[in-house]
């Protein structure tokens, strides 16, 4: 008779869980988590590959200091970055995470620009080699990026529904900063169209 009194309790605590959102908060918690290590994982790609793509350039490049320094600089900047899995708990660290990658970025993209300059350089094999694995890298973040966004989108959506919202008050479940576009402001404006302009001619 009491182990069947145990078992109708903790039946009953079970339904009471699952119908409060706990484990929906606890899935999708771990789903975040996921989600953040593939990001990691991609950003981390591309790190590794920004010394040996640096080298090649310089040796065709080796005056473009200011463009090479940056890159490193940015590079050093992400590496001084602990990116913990706590990092996605605190808004300014991730801010400041997404700020440092939003430089490297930047700064890999004036670096492939400055190899326009140099035919000999576009040529060589290395360079193009680690040209397509940066493109390549640089997809994969995306797609990395996408689905945590979606996670962390599952997630606050629990933790601010009703009745969830209470269990995640009762647990200490918050919500998650997530990734915004970094030009914001520029993309907010609409472009400007003129009609009037007079069109480029042919060379």
């Amino acid at each position: 008779m009491r182990k069947l009194l145990l078992a109708l309790m903790l039946l009953a605590s079970t339904i009471s869980l699952q119908g409060c959102g706990y484990n929906t908060l606890q899935s999708t918690d771990e789903q975040i988590k996921a989600s953040w290590s593939e990001v990691l994982n991609q950003y981390q790609r591309r790190a590794d590959l920004v010394p040996n793509l640096v080298n090649v350039v310089k040796g065709y490049a080796s005056h473009e200091k200011d463009v090479l320094t940056q890159v490193t600089a940015a590079r050093a900047k992400v590496g001084s970055i602990q990116a913990t899995p706590e990092l996605i708990n605190d808004e300014q660290a991730f801010a400041k995470f997404q700020a440092a990658q939003g430089e490297m970025t930047s700064a890999l993209s004036r670096l492939l620009a400055v190899s326009e300059n140099y035919p000999q350089l576009k040529a060589d094999g290395v360079f193009r080699d680690l040209q397509a694995q940066l493109e390549g890298t640089e997809n994969r973040i995306t797609v990395a990026r996408n689905r945590y966004i979606k996670a962390v989108q599952e997630y606050n959506v629990t933790v601010r529904s009703f009745p969830s919202n209470l269990t995640a008050m009762m647990f200490g479940f918050k919500t998650k900063p997530n990734f915004t576009v970094e030009n914001e402001k520029e993309i907010s404006k609409a472009p400007k169209v003129e009609f009037g302009a007079p069109a480029a001619q042919p060379q």
